[in-house]
């Protein structure tokens, strides 16, 4: 399993990526001072005297109630088992680990009074392959993520379940299988670990990344059917991009330019084409992608922000032995960044599905009807088209911002929250049906090249319809359509049409 070194503060989207990938994350050794002045200044601030909410008084509305310090540790543990009332499906694993590790980045930044064996802790579950089993609903994104965080942390004391190579174990018999002790609990260490925005930032970030890879796999499909449609290039010329000044939409149109430099079935019909313009689900592409890519740029500046700061509350400032109380547990910057990311794949997938109507319909794609040989006889390409149509507008109704929602809890006192762990948990579901989307292009699209034969496309679009092409044969009559379905979709996933273009710079997001 690859490794990869955490520096909390300065970790990269390209960083993140590889934990949502798989890697395993451990802390830069620069960390360990910063983690050790933090602890020492909460004792500090103890030994003071003074109430500091969290560590020696109750939480949310319970806050002016005063905890002696006889009871400081059972604070603690008590506000983990307390906040560990999340419902509904399990998390992926996948998304806990990414969740767990900026957990650790934030903590590592020495402003949460954790001690080191705290952050040992997590560290060692994420290198040993424990998981907690976490409930992905019951987040508001304000005040943090805490029904989540807080099943995260029941884990690390020994509550609840941990994943163990796919089994789900009482979490203390699988800490003490690999060998660890469950962390009893010091002050202010409970509320760190549950206190923070890592939960709906977890999911946004998956939600990014597989919109970006999502976003290149629409332009290679983008491309193959502007070929089957027998499209022009003309709109992707540099000129055109440059007097508006859009960099997503410069990038776009230099993407689709370069996929389908070389074709012989462009060349085909580059003189007396009698057409003059084609629609705007071709035509259009780079504006309308290239809006989408910008938008996934800016959220993904957005959540690398999130991602290197520190949101949990109380901070502990150790120059000045200073506990200082604010609000950055409050996720509306994931919230605002989720609903970006929500619109561009949605855009994304509409986009795809108006090409393959296009190319169903004989009207404006030239082809025979339904994409098949002998229509009548057969439907071909009729209902994947309505699922495709389906599919998008499914995601039409997800992507209703779920920032401008917000429901006052914990007795008025949390009186506006940010819904982004809502925003951000319907990304992956998202993304999933506009791959599939994307995925009914791509075999519409190649069956539509077909049609033009012998003539061939560009070199790389050539690659991208010869893996598709291998994976599923031409249809000439209707057969079963469901697994070919399932084998683009397979495809899409692996990012497969993305690797046929390897020697082309499909544009993504900054590393």
């Amino acid at each position: 399993m690859e490794h990869l070194i955490l520096t909390p503060g300065a970790v990269t989207l390209a960083d993140w990526r590889a934990v949502w990938r798989g890697a395993t994350p451990k802390l830069s050794a620069d960390a360990a001072a910063r983690i050790v002045a933090s602890a020492e200044a909460v004792q500090r601030i103890l030994a003071k005297g003074d109430p500091v909410y969290g560590i020696n008084t109750g939480f949310g509305k319970l806050a002016s109630v005063r905890i002696a310090d006889d009871d400081l540790a059972r604070l603690q543990t008590n506000i983990v088992l307390s906040h560990a009332a999340g419902v509904g499906e399990p998390m992926p694993a996948a998304l806990v680990r990414l969740m767990m590790a900026l957990k650790l980045a934030s903590l590592a930044q020495g402003a949460s009074g954790i001690r080191p064996e705290t952050a040992a802790m997590l560290e060692a579950m994420l290198a040993k392959g424990l998981t907690p089993v976490i409930p992905s609903q019951g987040s508001v994104g304000a005040s943090g993520d805490l029904a989540p965080l807080s099943h995260m942390a029941a884990a690390m004391i020994g509550v609840g379940q941990i994943m163990v190579a796919g089994r789900a174990l009482p979490a203390k018999a699988a800490l003490a299988d690999a060998g660890l002790t469950p962390l009893a609990l010091g002050p202010k260490e409970g509320l760190a670990l549950l206190n923070g925005t890592q939960f709906s930032t977890a999911y946004a970030l998956a939600g990014l990344f597989e919109a970006e890879a999502l976003l290149q796999s629409a332009l290679v499909t983008g491309a193959l059917s502007t070929e089957a449609a027998k499209g022009s290039d003309a709109p992707f010329d540099a000129r055109i991009h440059a007097l508006r000044g859009h960099k997503g939409q410069i990038d776009c149109g230099a993407a689709l330019r370069a996929l389908m430099a070389g074709s012989a079935i462009r060349a085909s019909h580059r003189v007396n084409d009698p057409r003059v313009q084609d629609p705007y689900c071709l035509r259009c592409q780079p504006q309308v992608m290239g809006a989408a890519l910008d938008v996934l740029r800016q959220a993904g500046a957005t959540l690398a922000i999130e991602a290197n700061g520190v949101s949990d509350n109380p901070l502990i400032f150790s120059e000045t032995d200073e506990a200082l109380s604010g609000g950055n547990f409050h996720a509306e910057p994931v919230a605002f960044a989720a609903d970006m990311i929500a619109l561009a794949i949605c855009e994304i997938g509409s986009l795809s599905e108006r090409r393959i109507a296009m190319l169903v319909d004989p009207a404006l794609s030239g082809l025979p009807a339904f994409l098949t040989p002998k229509p009548g006889l057969n439907s071909g390409f009729m209902i994947p088209q309505v699922t495709a149509a389906a599919l998008v507008s499914e995601n039409k109704q997800r992507a209703y911002p779920a920032s401008v929602d917000s429901i006052p809890t914990s007795a008025n006192q949390e009186d506006h929250v940010s819904m982004a762990a809502h925003g951000a948990r319907r990304l992956l579901a998202m993304a999933a049906n506009a791959r599939a989307v994307v995925a009914i292009e791509a075999l519409a699209a190649v069956q539509g090249c077909d049609f033009h034969a012998p003539l061939a496309s560009s070199v790389a679009l050539e690659r991208a319809r010869a893996i598709i092409r291998f994976a599923v044969p031409k249809l000439d009559d209707d057969r079963h359509f469901h697994p070919d379905i399932a084998a683009a979709i397979a495809l899409v996933e692996q990012n497969a049409l993305i690797d046929a273009a390897d020697d082309i710079r499909l544009p993504g997001l900054a590393a």
